[in-house]
């Protein structure tokens, strides 16, 4: 899948963390990714979130391909353990993006969980044998 994303000028930019047990899940469901990004719907946001190598971005499913929240610059090396937060900026392109971070920060851990979760095999594969079919 491909989509092109479009950002507004940049209207203003803050620091944040973000706990240990989200950035954690996001970059292993980001490492099993084999197109290198992770696509997380959220579904209670009507949001999508793509995830790359150096940023997260969150898309609002009415703006379709307009970001209206960046988050850049991570910082895990300045951890101690991988228990701690991760330090980052958070990048808004809409006046009212700052009323969405909490939301985000609440509702992308869900979401990763949902994203894991779909990944697993709820019971051992089995292999089906069907019989050769006959020679006639």
């Amino acid at each position: 899948m491909e989509i092109t994303c479009y950002r507004d000028p940049e209207v203003a930019r803050e620091s944040r963390f973000l706990p240990a047990a989200t950035y954690n899940l996001a970059q292993t469901l980001f490492s099993r990714s084999t197109t290198g990004c992770l696509f997380v719907p959220i579904r209670s946001m009507q949001y999508l979130a793509i995830l790359d190598a150096e940023e997260f971005v969150f898309l609002d499913g009415e703006r379709k391909c307009w970001i209206d929240i960046a988050w850049q610059n991570f910082r895990p090396q300045l951890r101690i353990t991988l228990e701690d937060p991760v330090a980052f900026q958070a990048v808004y392109y809409r006046a009212d993006s700052a009323q969405l971070m909490s939301r985000l920060q609440a509702e992308l851990p869900r979401a990763l969980r949902e994203l894991a979760a779909r990944g697993r095999t709820a019971e051992p594969a089995r292999v089906l044998k069907f019989p050769a079919p006959g020679r006639g």
